[in-house]
């Protein structure tokens, strides 16, 4: 009768070593679980205080007739009823779909030209992309102040110099109402270029080259190989991008409140706009935020449907 050996202590010990050092691993983290959120403390506070409260309180004003000092009374739909059915609001929406769509896409274009322009390692051209960079770190009221001066409606005025070069005459640019809002759309759009060449050009160093030496061999043009290589390995830089840019396009304000504030003649009032004359200038606080949670709305399900679009072309 034998007796069966034991198993050396060497065999069975680095399984247990592991299961134990992962055990105690387990156990470190799940006690300092907080250390992650302690550190996002601040920025969630500040998030909370100065966004999704005054959210919150949006939603609760848009079902009542506030009355500051009186007492709110509850009211429902009539807010949304009345903006609705206002005919201002409605040519505030036709504008801000025009200047969303205008900013959106000229400045996907204009941002995808200069990427191509400047992409590379050199000194040279990263110099070059800071300078380009510039307009989106410069803050709006500047930015609104200086097109307005080069908008100066006069001959003497630097964008009407420029266009009698090509010899049109002088224009009334902001001041016009039928150029005022194509005049905001191309500082918005000069704005807003930088910033989308910036993540075009993360796109573009994600490509494999490979991609691009084939199509040389293969005898691509410059434009068939962008049109071929450079567009498809950027569509998902074009989903995120077209989301960022229509939203903010949607909720174009600084711009416009600063160089026409709507006018003339409302040529130029959008719905952020509008939603600011009703509730600070015309104290209708409930009316401006059924506004706001409208143009909310509307935002969410834009963000929503290109997200929806995207995952049904990658399926």
């Amino acid at each position: 009768m034998t007796v069966k050996e034991a198993a050396p202590p060497s065999a069975a010990a680095p399984g247990v070593q592991r299961r134990g050092s992962g055990a105690r691993v387990k156990a470190r983290r799940g006690g300092r679980w907080w250390i992650p959120w302690l550190f996002l403390a601040p920025a969630l506070i500040l998030f909370l205080y100065f966004k999704f409260i005054p959210m919150a309180q949006a939603v609760s004003m848009s079902v009542q007739e506030v009355r500051p000092y009186l007492g709110n009374t509850w009211v429902g739909t009539a807010n949304y009823s009345e903006i609705l059915s206002s005919e201002s609001f409605r040519s505030a929406t036709w504008n801000t779909i025009v200047l969303a769509v205008g900013q959106t896409f000229g400045a996907m274009a204009l941002g995808f030209t200069l990427a191509l322009l400047v992409e590379g390692q050199t000194r040279k051209l990263s110099f070059i992309r800071s300078a380009a960079f510039l307009p989106v770190v410069v803050p709006m009221a500047v930015v609104a102040e200086l097109w307005r001066i080069m908008y100066h409606p006069t001959s003497d005025g630097l964008m009407n110099q420029v266009i009698a070069l090509a010899g049109l005459g002088p224009s009334g640019f902001i001041n016009d109402p039928d150029t005022s809002l194509a005049s905001i759309a191309v500082t918005g759009i000069w704005r807003g270029a930088p910033y989308d060449m910036m993540i075009f050009l993360a796109g573009l160093a994600g490509i494999d080259r490979g991609l691009y030496e084939a199509a040389t061999v293969d005898g691509a043009s410059t434009k068939q190989r962008i049109l071929h290589v450079t567009l498809p390995g950027l569509r998902p830089v074009f989903a995120i991008l077209f989301v960022l840019a229509a939203v903010r396009g949607f909720r174009s304000f600084t711009e416009v409140f600063l160089l026409t504030n709507g006018g003339p003649n409302g040529s130029t009032e959008v719905v952020m706009t509008l939603i600011y004359k009703l509730g600070l200038e015309q104290n209708r606080l409930g009316v401006g935020s059924a506004g706001a949670v409208l143009l909310f709305v509307a935002t969410l399900v834009l963000t929503i449907c290109v997200q929806l679009l995207r995952k049904g072309r990658s399926a």
